[in-house]
């Protein structure tokens, strides 16, 4: 995402439509549209200011707020697949949210190395025949 217009610019453009300039001749000094011009004036109108809106960018809420209960949870359940984990959970939660915090908390379902019971059979060497 582009960076907002520097404050400074904004008031420049701003003082230049106060002292009567046209729009158009405006944009064309400034290097901005005709739009952004307006919606200036308009955020001047109705806040008193031209400065950038800050702050409104949040993302997304996360399901999982406990991590530490999502440890014991994950531990508990673990033998289950992600679908019957995911309505397990105690909030609605999609098999994909169920996926990614199990990648976060690195959580994985992959099978330890296990010996056989009669043992690793020997690497067998070849012996050269004469």
């Amino acid at each position: 995402m582009p960076a907002a217009y520097s404050d400074d610019l904004r008031e420049k453009v701003v003082a230049a439509r106060d002292r009567g300039e046209r729009k158009s001749h405006i944009s064309q000094m400034f290097n901005i549209s005709r739009d952004t011009l307006d919606r200036w004036l308009k955020r001047r109108e109705m806040t008193g200011s031209v400065k950038a809106a800050q702050g409104y960018q949040q993302g997304h809420s996360h399901r999982i707020k406990d991590w530490q209960e999502f440890r014991v949870f994950a531990q508990t359940y673990g033998d289950r697949t992600q679908a019957e984990m995911a309505q397990l959970w105690q909030e609605p939660i999609s098999q994909r949210s169920m996926a990614r915090a199990l990648a976060q908390i690195d959580w994985t379902r992959k099978k330890r190395r296990m010996v056989t019971v009669n043992g690793m059979k020997p690497n067998v060497t070849v012996s050269e025949h004469n």
